[in-house]
């Protein structure tokens, strides 16, 4: 009985992280719509529900009684794993996100590695799904997916880095709590702007969306899929947007720490604050997708490769002398 009671409270830990974070990802593709449409001058979502709210909804309810087509020459295992693999990964990687100092599904030491190893993960996926549709178009999205995500990956782990000299700690609540007296966001700044411009071709957002670029793929990786199986795949890509916002947050933003330590603002709870950080940076993304234009293919990789990586590597070197040189690193 002891056990059973066990399972169900890790149910119940595991559902009040996860459930939040489903509506969460109903909610911003609203946003995300709707500022599109505020920067273009358009109405966007209006009609379905006040203010459009209800206009994700009906989507998903499209997408639910949509028949899941499967192509005759695909190989239908790893066809259909695909986006379950992605949504599965998108959405675990929420169990080392600390919304307080008290409230993290698991708070393990190795928090930002668990993370890096998770998002990695993610590019199989789609690559899965390209590759299994035995299609050029979906396969090309694939291959594309697969050297962006890995290029950005080295620039996002070099980033990190230079968080982690400043913590001395993997464990994500002691990177908030080291940001207690100045947020990283201030010397750290170029790296906040390298990370979050990393992200977005992490997360293949615009003007980075190069695996799914219409204009050349049809669709990418995802030409194939129908139903709710392509709901997953987008489902997984908004979750991940949201991850890697609560991860810029968390590392440069002070997490749920409050912006000045006032009794208003202390009145604020930690949860909330985090919230908002993640829902600024994720208005940052949709604002970008609304005015960049897509990057040529061959510029991201020079941008990646030529520009991002050299100058992380170089920034590393530098906190870490600065640090040393004024006696500043953390010690455990």
């Amino acid at each position: 009985m002891e056990y059973i009671n066990l399972l169900f409270s890790e149910i119940y830990k595991i559902l009040y992280v996860l459930i939040p974070v489903l509506i969460s990802v109903a909610m911003i593709v609203w946003l995300d719509r709707r500022i599109w449409a505020f920067v273009q001058k358009r109405r966007g979502p209006n009609v379905v529900g006040p203010f459009g709210l209800f206009q994700t909804l009906a989507d998903a309810l499209k997408y639910i009684f949509k028949e899941i087509i499967i192509p005759a020459s695909s190989n239908k295992v790893i066809f259909i794993l695909a986006p379950i693999v992605t949504m599965t990964l998108a959405l675990i990687a929420w169990a080392v996100i600390p919304f307080s100092e008290n409230y993290v599904l698991a708070d393990i030491n190795v928090g930002i590695l668990y993370i890096f190893a998770i998002s990695s993960l993610g590019v199989y996926g789609i690559i899965m799904g390209g590759w299994a549709s035995n299609s050029k178009y979906p396969f090309l999205g694939s291959i594309r997916s697969a050297a962006q995500m890995v290029s950005y990956e080295v620039s996002i782990g070099v980033i990190i880095i230079n968080v982690l000299l400043c913590v001395g700690s993997l464990n994500l609540s002691d990177i908030v709590l080291a940001q207690e007296k100045i947020w990283f966001v201030i010397p750290l700044f170029p790296m906040f702007v390298i990370f979050f411009i990393s992200s977005l071709a992490e997360t293949n957002r615009p003007p980075f969306d190069l695996p799914e670029a219409e204009a050349e793929l049809v669709a990418g990786y995802q030409t194939e899929y129908s139903g709710m199986m392509y709901a997953m795949f987008w489902l997984g890509e908004y979750a991940n947007i949201l991850l890697m916002c609560a991860l810029g947050s968390i590392l440069f933003l002070g997490g749920w720490l409050a912006p000045i330590d006032t009794p208003l603002f202390e009145m604020v709870p930690p949860p909330a604050w985090l919230i908002l950080k993640i829902l600024f940076l994720f208005v940052l993304f949709a604002l970008i997708k609304a005015i960049v234009p897509r990057y040529r293919y061959d510029q991201l990789m020079r941008l990646g490769w030529k520009v991002f990586l050299p100058f992380s590597l170089i920034w590393v070197v530098l906190t870490s002398g600065y640090l040393l040189y004024f006696d500043l690193l953390p010690v455990y």
